[in-house]
């Protein structure tokens, strides 16, 4: 069966040597985590350190202040729309809702500046102010912000409100969805962690290469080759 015991021989160990690594990397080992969540957690705390929007975007909701809205929005569940309502309503904006729909009046700047206050809330892991101030988990005050602006942001589209929207967009994206997103994680910035940040990146080019040479040369010690077939003359 092995052709060449040299090369069979070397494929063995670095086959070994992946899984040793392997299981490593899937043990607790890395402050109670695995390398998997472990890495997980350092590229996560890195691209919230370099997502925040948050002062440029409340510089564009600023220019809407003054700006009236009249918004009739469809939320996906009732439940998701009494949230809605708890929280346009200790913002003191004018509400009507009949199960799943909401109507809302007021100035839309306000609106925006106060989705974005509590979206910086949840970024700097301070999500207890809105579970306070609204009297639902942190995490569900955000996804009903995310489930109204995005149905608001389709009422501005249908209104024309073209300027609106655009901001109202920007305030869905650069600020709710990075508030839930990254809630609960630490930001670092990119200089602070280039260190173990490079070294997780060539770790990771190393182990593919690792375990394609593991394979190649226990194929070459087996005599196993890939040849190309010959072309069939007709």
């Amino acid at each position: 069966m092995v052709r060449h015991p040299k090369y069979f021989v070397l494929g063995v160990i670095l086959t070994i040597g992946f899984f040793v690594v392997l299981w490593v990397i899937f043990s607790p080992f890395f402050g109670g985590k695995n390398g998997l969540q472990a890495a997980d957690d350092l590229f996560n705390s890195i691209s919230k350190g370099s997502a925040y929007y948050m002062k440029d975007i409340a510089e564009k909701a600023k220019s809407l202040k003054g700006q009236e809205m009249s918004l009739s929005v469809k939320l996906p569940s009732e439940q998701l729309a009494q949230n809605v309502e708890k929280i346009l309503t200790s913002r003191n904006f004018t509400v009507t809702r009949s199960k799943e729909q909401i109507k809302v009046s007021g100035d839309v700047g306000a609106l925006l500046l106060y989705a974005i206050e509590d979206s910086e809330s949840m970024y700097h892991n301070k999500g207890e102010a809105l579970k306070a101030l609204y009297g639902i988990p942190e995490k569900e005050a955000m996804f009903a912000w995310w489930n109204f602006l995005k149905g608001a942001q389709k009422a501005l589209m249908e209104q024309k409100q073209f300027a609106q929207a655009k901001v109202m967009n920007d305030v869905i994206t650069k600020a709710v969805e990075v508030g839930y997103n990254f809630y609960g994680i630490t930001a670092k910035s990119i200089k602070e962690k280039a260190g173990i940040a490079a070294f997780a990146l060539i770790f990771y080019v190393i182990y593919t290469l690792w375990w394609g040479y593991a394979i190649y040369f226990l194929f070459e010690g087996l005599g196993l080759e890939m040849k190309a077939s010959k072309k069939k003359e007709v």
